[in-house]
């Protein structure tokens, strides 16, 4: 398992659009992806609606664990993922 913080930059959160193009990188992973808040809340990062239901907003910082296949790489994917779009 490998896991990283991320606060969130985008002015809207994880709204639609940047929950759609996270959705289909996490899919695209050998791995499963989670997101969790800081309240304890979490979903699969794959699953759009259950992704976009956590309500994330401007500044909130989630951790993201990336579990199976290959860690290493997928979770630098993820975090450049993160960095570029959100």
């Amino acid at each position: 398992m490998k896991k990283f913080e991320y606060t969130i930059n985008d002015p809207v959160g994880i709204h639609a659009r940047p929950a759609g193009l996270l959705s289909k990188k996490a899919k695209a992973l050998g791995s499963t992806v989670t997101i969790a808040t800081a309240d304890g809340r979490s979903a699969t990062a794959s699953k759009l609606m259950a992704l976009m239901g956590l309500g994330i907003k401007q500044g909130d910082t989630v951790s993201v664990i990336i579990e199976g296949g290959d860690e290493e790489a997928n979770a630098a994917a993820m975090e450049q993922f993160f960095k570029d779009n959100l």
